[in-house]
């Protein structure tokens, strides 16, 4: 296949063929692809097409509407797509085709991560995420939390050389449904992160997880990487606070409760939790289950993967009234549109808590501002509900909306940065 326009160059030394770690990494991937291609390789060409459009397409735009790619490229799917139907699988052409998209590039233990293909892992991950480690895919992404798209160890020393800048401020911060540790950085090349280090001298740690599990499964292994991480911060913690976007969010509040359900320390020595367009109260177009087409278009490589609604993952149904404990999901079927069960679950006691909301609407405009941001209304961005039980009492200093400001916007906006900066500064 013809490479993309983001396709590595090849490395200085590619005629002496890759290490032994490069093709052990590359099996593994080509592994995934197979047990993904033996369940639905049809239906797989189709998708991974798709994809394959959208990075190829120029930045900031979506891709052909029909997800087909054009040329040379477009003609090896078409003939894919045509052995499968005509004799029942080529699993070996298929990984032919999957190989560029999936695999690592060489040398990918010494270089930072592709941006495309940790795109696509995360993408696919938010909707097959918990089939992946049901079936103990190697796609599936294993939680890590990471700087610079590497993880980090969670030994001291390690830790400390990992960081050799590693300050007494430390920012986690995580990322929502179908996206990755990479992607706080946009387009317009801001990360919250990194500009909260610089105006406030904290040490930014992001994390990496599969969206696709349920929010209870990823705040549990949550709980338990924070407590390690600090044990093992190589200087004392004056300040520590953790930003969440969308369900991560989510998976903050549910690492805070089962961290005090374990006894574990990290939860009081937390100061700050500040939440970016998270649906506390879910998300109306997974609840009405129309529209998840739209919840997966938030990310450029999310919308091919709609096309594979009902299998779509816990993590994604978790959304429908924003689940955050095993209670809230375990004794009902999830793909029902069931009435809410959860557990009321009030606002961690102790850390500050801070909630922003993005809306469509102009000043003024009611109706937009109640539809939010384009996935998560501002009722539940804020955590209010109808119930006085279920809801999240943000302090009214500690809430803010943000007009004209659409889910993703949350995280190039230098108004909410700006908010931030205030917030964690005090």
């Amino acid at each position: 296949m013809p490479s993309s326009r983001h396709a590595p160059p090849p490395p200085d030394d590619a005629d002496d063929g890759p290490s032994a770690a490069e093709a052990a990494s590359q099996a593994r991937a080509l592994r995934g692809a197979a047990k993904l291609a033996i369940e639905a390789t049809t239906g797989l060409t189709d998708l991974v097409e798709a994809m394959h459009a959208r990075i190829a397409s120029l930045p900031g735009l979506p891709g052909p509407a029909d997800g087909r790619t054009r040329g040379i490229t477009g003609l090896v799917y078409k003939t894919v797509r045509g052995v499968t139907r005509a004799v029942g699988g080529s699993v070996d052409t298929l990984l032919a085709v999957l190989a560029p998209t999936l695999a690592p590039p060489p040398g990918e233990a010494a270089a930072l991560p592709s941006p495309e293909r940790e795109a696509v892992l995360a993408a696919l991950n938010g909707v097959l995420g918990d089939h992946l480690a049901k079936t103990a895919n190697p796609l599936a992404i294993r939680m890590a939390l990471r700087s610079g798209g590497r993880a980090l160890p969670l030994q001291r020393a390690a830790l400390a050389a990992a960081l050799p800048d590693a300050g007494e401020r430390l920012l986690v911060l995580i990322h929502g449904l179908c996206m990755n540790d990479l992607q706080w950085r946009r387009s317009n090349g801001h990360d919250h992160g990194q500009a909260l280090a610089t105006a406030l001298g904290f040490t930014p740690v992001y994390l990496h997880y599969d969206s696709g599990l349920h929010v209870s499964t990823n705040g549990r292994a949550l709980a338990h990487q924070l407590e390690q991480l600090l044990e093992a911060w190589p200087r004392p913690i004056a300040r520590f606070a953790i930003v969440g976007h969308s369900m991560g969010g989510l998976v903050a509040r549910s690492a805070l409760h089962y961290g005090r359900a374990a006894s574990q320390h990290w939860p009081d020595r937390l100061d700050d939790l500040a939440c970016l367009g998270t649906p506390h109260h879910g998300a109306p177009l997974e609840r009405a289950g129309q529209g998840v087409d739209m919840l997966l278009a938030a990310t450029p490589y999310a919308g091919p993967l709609a096309r594979l609604a009902k299998l779509r993952s816990a993590g994604i149904t978790d959304l429908r009234h924003g689940n955050v404990i095993d209670e809230d999901w375990i004794a009902g079927d999830r793909f029902e549109g069931a009435a809410d069960r959860r557990v009321a679950l009030p606002l961690p006691a102790g850390p500050r808590c801070f909630a922003i909301a993005g809306t469509w609407a102009r000043e003024g405009d009611l109706k937009d501002k109640l539809v939010g941001d384009g996935l998560v209304p501002v009722a539940s961005a804020l955590g209010r509900h109808r119930l006085a039980k279920r809801t999240l009492k943000f302090a009214p200093d500690r809430q803010r909306v943000f007009e004209q400001t659409s889910h993703m916007q949350l995280l190039s906006s230098a108004d909410v940065f700006e908010q931030l900066r205030r917030w964690l500064s005090t």
